[in-house]
């Protein structure tokens, strides 16, 4: 097996800490990890040589310009949120010149992290991500658009996980994780609510495979395709609706449903009347949209390898959140 120099951002994070374990438990790669505060990774980097935590931040990416030269893989994960200027700034303008900084001769891939908001559900840049999206979601959506016209662009590959859990004692939780303790709580209501609507999701352990068979099995150079498109995964399971999902929830819990009152747009905009709930363009738009679901989602199964994360119930599992009976 080649050694090949992995360039990482983001190695801090959720995602980061599965795709840098993995990296570190499985390969002998040597790997540069850059990120702003080391003390954030709670990875043994001592585990094995060649691991290299660089103290640093993207916004002065320029800092790495000879180191970037000699890299082979890059994955960029790194992302900001927040200040509009700083956003901007790291979302787009910084990760585009680290790719522009690789030798387009020696680069093998570059592994870019965006986010499935951006796309709707032919996999194609969703408009009003960019037109009423958060910052974040509009920077995103900016970065993937310029992917197209860098020297690079046949190596790139863009994955857009879906809906992210993950975490544990030794790595970070995820958002939606550290939310499952309020579903245990409320499932008892919940199970008698129903809503039309539909997602996918994935587990950071399922991410961490995923980009590691990547690295280790390159997709061949694609031409870019005549939409302008570079090539495109969508991370996550099949999709599974609200409903489904609470069904399983509710079974996981020894909880039964007798009946669920449908939560239509209707009733939802009454709530939001009656309630005086703020609610941004994108709020409104995703309340309309429902169906957040995607053509041919990518999971470590669509490689041969067994999903960790396949259903709710691996999720719960997974997440240490044990199943209570009546």
């Amino acid at each position: 097996m080649t050694r090949k120099r992995i360039f990482i951002t983001g190695a801090s994070g959720c995602l980061g800490h599965y795709i840098t374990e993995r990296l570190i438990n499985h390969s002998e790669h040597e790997l540069f990890l850059l990120m702003r505060n080391p003390a954030k990774l709670q990875l043994n980097v001592e585990a094995r040589p060649g691991i290299h935590v660089l103290q640093g931040d993207l916004g002065q990416i320029e800092q790495h310009a000879e180191l970037l030269q000699t890299i082979d893989v890059a994955i960029c994960i790194a992302t900001a949120w927040g200040d509009p200027a700083t956003t901007r700034l790291i979302n787009v303008d910084k990760t585009l010149e680290l790719m522009e900084r690789l030798d387009p001769e020696r680069v093998e891939q570059v592994i870019y992290f965006s986010t499935e908001s951006i796309l709707n559900r032919e996999n194609q840049l969703l408009p009003e991500a960019a037109e009423l999206g958060s910052d974040y979601i509009k920077t995103k959506s900016a970065c993937f658009k310029q992917l197209k016209h860098l020297a690079i662009a046949p190596k790139i590959t863009a994955l857009f996980p879906t809906l992210v859990f993950g975490g544990d004692e030794h790595k970070p939780y995820s958002h939606l994780t550290g939310g499952l303790k309020d579903v245990t709580r409320w499932i008892s209501l919940i199970r008698f609510f129903g809503v039309d609507a539909s997602f996918h999701f994935v587990h950071g352990y399922d991410v961490g495979l995923v980009v590691f068979h990547l690295v280790e099995n390159p997709p061949q150079q694609n031409a870019i395709a005549e939409t302008g498109d570079v090539r495109k995964m969508v991370l996550g399971s099949d999709a599974v609706t609200v409903n489904q999902a609470i069904e399983q929830v509710s079974r996981y819990f020894g909880k039964r449903i007798f009946f669920q009152i449908p939560i239509t747009q209707a009733l939802t905009e009454f709530f939001i009347k009656v309630f005086r709930i703020e609610v941004g363009p994108w709020d409104r738009f995703c309340i309309r949209y429902r169906h957040f679901t995607h053509a041919s989602p990518v999971s470590p199964s669509s490689f041969g390898m067994e999903t960790q994360g396949a259903t709710i119930t691996d999720i719960f599992r997974l997440s240490d959140v044990a199943p209570k009976q009546d």
